[in-house]
């Protein structure tokens, strides 16, 4: 266990600066599951799925992977490639669907484990709980704290009905952690915008295992454990509301379509993603999408693109970087940031790999 630390007083901060995402690491499991094993599973094919979804294949979680171990390594590489130390970290906040369990938090054990001394906390928003989480991070830095540590992580895989078409070729497991801190010169300040239509609940969620229908033989028996889904109507919400919370963020931050550099969409579906870009009007060439490898991994499907875009050279300082998520809720968020603006004084990235134990 971390000992608590002996005062909470909050150090002074610059007169000047911008949240700004600082570091960013991921970790997805090693089984790979194909299109073509899911032939042998249910009644699918290849062609029908990568035609519908734009899914090749997806990450699955091995016996040891849990949404909190995942977190965990995601964490500690978005800690070293922040090049801060465990007790830089005021605060954890872990976005996700499929906590290790319903209390304690999954972010209070990913703060034992990384030797933080913070708060912790988890945040439910279904697919958008990173969105959600990031801009609460980011309010959070803007007026007390110096680092936040924010993460998406799910094991969606255990709760699919594997019999179920509809739902089980969708879903991939995985992690995505970034930090967020001040920096300094950028061009504006970060904004987000946050959305819910609970009158959608019903549309995606899973119906029992909560407090108003605990688990029972009866609801173990009629498979209400698992992830339920109204396609079509998800399909058309998500396909107005990207479009819709990209350009009222943008305007927001006082920029336009053409100022984006890089446009992150959560990784729900290839034709969600091409509708939304069509209506937004964004170059096909500035929008990043890697679903076809990994599905979508939910709360962390928006962290792992980021990871992977920085990976392939598509992320600059300085460029104007737009992110949206939708999910169960039915929630919508958006944010228009500055990618890795000028930032505070930083730590040996050698010490802090030895401080969080990778």
């Amino acid at each position: 266990m971390t000992t608590p630390r002996a005062t909470q007083r909050v150090p002074a901060k610059p007169a000047a600066g911008y949240p700004t995402i600082r570091g960013w690491g991921m970790y997805v499991p090693e089984r790979v599951m194909t299109n073509h094993e899911l032939e042998k599973l249910i009644d699918t094919s290849d062609e029908w799925i990568t035609a519908r979804t734009g899914i090749k294949e997806r990450r699955i979680a091995g016996p040891d992977d849990t949404t909190s171990s995942m977190a965990i390594e995601a964490s500690r590489r978005a800690l070293e490639r922040a090049e801060l130390m465990p007790e830089d970290i005021d605060l954890v906040i872990v976005g996700t669907a499929t906590p290790d369990f319903l209390f304690p938090a999954t972010a209070c054990l990913v703060q034992d484990a990384l030797g933080i001394s913070g708060g912790a906390f988890d945040l439910e928003a279904g697919c958008t709980s990173f969105m959600y989480a990031l801009s609460v991070a980011s309010a959070m830095v803007q007026s007390s704290m110096r680092n936040v540590l924010v993460v998406g992580s799910e094991v969606l895989s255990r709760i699919l009905d594997w019999s179920d078409r509809s739902t089980c070729v969708l879903f991939g497991d995985g992690a995505g952690a970034v930090v967020v801190s001040e920096g300094e010169h950028a061009r504006f300040a970060p904004q987000y915008l946050l959305g819910s239509d609970g009158s959608g609940g019903p549309a995606l969620c899973v119906p029992a295992g909560g407090s108003r229908m605990p688990a029972s033989e009866e609801t173990v028996r009629q498979r209400m454990h698992f992830v339920k889904m109204a396609g079509p109507e998800v399909f058309r919400f998500a396909t107005r509301v990207v479009a819709d919370a990209s350009r009222q963020v943008l305007a927001r931050a006082e920029l336009s379509v053409a100022d984006i550099d890089l446009f992150i969409p959560h990784q729900a579906n290839t034709r969600i993603i091409d509708s939304a870009v069509r209506r937004l009007g964004v170059p096909t060439d500035r929008v990043f999408i890697n679903i076809d490898r990994y599905g979508n991994t939910s709360s962390a499907s928006i962290p792992i693109a980021m990871c992977e875009a920085d990976e392939q050279g598509r992320l600059h300082p300085g460029d104007t970087v737009v992110m949206v998520g939708f999910g169960a809720g039915l929630t919508w968020g958006a944010g228009a940031v500055q990618w890795a603006a000028h930032l505070l004084p930083e730590r040996k990235p050698e010490l802090v790999a030895s401080a969080v134990g990778s």
